[in-house]
């Protein structure tokens, strides 16, 4: 029932159609303007109906926010795990090459993105021991630089369901 947009559209027309029935309602009232009197028992159906009508709109609206909050809720929580994941499987990586502590700080940086000047500037050294740092990851990865360091990890979390088939 919350899938099927036809249906939201419709109650949707109803609910503006009875908020334009109270508004319009109340503005006559206000500015004095004459309006062709309705017999009362049609006008009480009708301020009835438009009732109604806000009525289904606020609970449907209620259903969908939940459902909008659950919704966020796993995508969070799978977000979550697949971090987790991620880190997990950069620490086996780590954990594979020999990796100093210092050199695992400089290789986490060197993944986010960060610049050589960036990165000694955050550990407090020099550009020098950094790129010093990056070298020796660069030699014990088996790779020639970052965007290689950074293709490991990818080729690792996509497997290998996009290589050619032979």
């Amino acid at each position: 029932m919350l899938n099927r947009p036809g249906l939201f559209v419709a109650i949707l027309l109803v609910q503006v159609v009875c908020a334009a029935f109270f508004v319009s309602d109340m503005l006559f009232s206000i500015l004095r303007i004459p309006v062709d009197p309705v017999p009362w028992r049609y006008r009480e159906l009708m301020e009835i109906g438009a009732g109604f009508g806000l009525l289904i709109g606020v609970g449907l609206g209620a259903l969908l926010l939940r459902a909008s909050v659950r919704r966020t809720r796993l995508v969070e929580n799978a977000l979550r795990a697949a971090s987790g994941a991620f880190m997990e499987l950069v620490s086996e990586r780590f954990d594979e090459w020999g990796l100093t502590p210092a050199e695992r700080d400089v290789a986490l940086f060197a993944l986010k993105g960060f610049s050589l000047s960036e990165i000694a500037r955050l550990r407090d050294t020099s550009e020098g021991t950094v790129k010093a740092q990056t070298n020796a990851i660069y030699r014990k990865a088996g790779v020639s630089g970052r965007p290689q360091l950074l293709s490991v990890f990818v080729e690792d979390l996509m497997g290998d369901d996009l290589t050619p088939a032979a």
